[in-house]
């Protein structure tokens, strides 16, 4: 069974996701991470559901809007950093998950379309 590197790699974004929202929590931030922690988990949900796609044209539309939930997730991210809520240690680990996720979405979404 071969491993789903981008599934992998969207969990384990989506675990840091989490944590960060609390860490933000503690800080009594509620509205901006509520932001951050649906469009950051939801990447990984869309790319487990395109795995079990209707079809080719189900799986790329479904890989499209994790795109879209990581693009939504780097103005977050870019956000809580730019006014202090994200250390910069935490924000570039993060951040830089997720410039990766949105790189793999795009290869794979551009692979799958010339596939058609």
């Amino acid at each position: 069974m071969s491993k789903n590197v981008v599934k992998d790699k969207s969990y384990s974004f989506a675990i840091q996701i989490v944590e960060l929202y609390k860490v933000l929590i503690d800080k009594k931030e509620f509205v901006l991470s509520k932001q951050l922690l649906r469009s950051g988990t939801a990447v990984g949900a869309l790319i487990q559901e395109a795995e079990h796609a209707e079809s080719k044209k189900d799986f790329i539309h479904k890989l499209s809007i994790s795109l879209k939930e990581a693009n939504e997730t780097t103005y977050w991210l870019n956000l809580l950093f730019d006014t202090c809520y994200i250390e910069k240690e935490n924000f570039d680990k993060i951040h830089n998950l997720n410039i990766e996720l949105i790189r793999l979405l795009v290869t794979i979404i551009k692979s799958s379309k010339n596939n058609l």
